[in-house]
């Protein structure tokens, strides 16, 4: 398989896994509370990536930890708070399709740490694709007047720590194997999801019991497995072998199977929505546009 097949193939296969990372998130909500939920993923994915992973610790470089450090916390342990209370309020449909503003912040976050520079039709890509996102959540408001809306803005937060975090890989982690960056950014935040477990339980907010219990304990590890463990080692390969931009371009296809999931769930997605939907997907085209030559 050349690199370009490659390159192909880790992203469709990430595709499909985030994309159906949200409703996993959606079900396992049902039994657990938000911070529950987060802690049991940092602490059985991180668990499953030691017990896998534990000989590429010895690889990593004493000056590496720090990135190591930076890339857990942004890339993984703020987005999983983030998502799981984003999703209390919006559907998971919705959060799939804003997730897509991955890219445009990889821009920006380029530009601005790392001096990345872009183009004029790159700029205007990401203005679309924001002007997208605001009807996406106007429309949700509307269709959903029961649900919080301004729950959104956590899952634009969590974009701009996904695409910091693909900067930080691509610029700081060249060296480090995708298993190694992997299994230490959970070794660097294992210890604060162990904490978070007994203050979730104190403050819990949802009963962890009856009809849900099990089958939401059963989608959590479904989403530590696959959607966390696997989907990790998989996507720093991505970063590794492409640019920062073409890595989230995993952004493109989620939404296609986040939606799918949503309606089969007995989601509402209006046409409005689609529409929406589009721009954002335009403007990461347009963002996308100058780094094919790179990728």
């Amino acid at each position: 398989m050349s690199l370009q097949q490659r390159k192909w193939f880790y992203l469709v296969i990430l595709s499909f896994i985030w994309g159906t990372s949200y409703i996993l998130i959606k079900k396992g909500l049902e039994g657990f509370a938000p911070l529950q939920l987060v802690s049991l993923r940092i602490i059985i994915a991180g668990g499953l990536l030691l017990l896998i992973g534990f000989k590429s610790l010895k690889t990593i470089k004493k000056e590496d930890w720090k990135w190591l450090a930076l890339s857990g916390f942004v890339g993984s342990f703020f987005p999983m708070f983030l998502f799981a209370f984003a999703q209390t309020e919006i559907d998971s449909s919705v959060t799939a399709v804003l997730n897509s503003l991955v890219p445009l912040f990889t821009l920006f976050v380029g530009l601005f740490a790392f001096g990345i520079s872009f183009t004029r039709n790159q700029l205007l890509g990401v203005l679309v694709g924001l002007l997208g996102a605001l009807l996406l959540v106007v429309f949700g408001s509307s269709m959903n007047p029961e649900q919080n809306y301004w729950y959104a803005g956590l899952v634009v937060i969590a974009t701009i720590c996904y695409a910091s975090n693909a900067n930080i890989i691509k610029s700081k982690l060249q060296g480090v194997s995708p298993m190694g960056i992997a299994v230490g950014n959970f070794v660097c935040i294992l210890l604060p999801g162990l904490a978070l477990l007994p203050i979730a339980g104190t403050f819990n907010s949802v009963v962890v019991s009856g009809d849900f219990f099990w089958s939401s304990l059963g989608y959590i590890v479904l989403l530590c497995v696959i959607g966390t463990s696997i989907a990790k080692v998989l996507f720093n390969k991505l970063i590794q072998i492409s640019s920062p931009v073409f890595s989230v371009s995993v952004t493109y296809l989620i939404p296609i199977v986040g939606i799918f999931w949503g309606i089969m769930d007995g989601e509402a997605f209006a046409l409005e929505q689609f529409g929406a939907s589009l721009l954002i997907l335009a403007g990461v085209y347009l963002v996308n546009k100058k780094k094919k030559k790179a990728t």
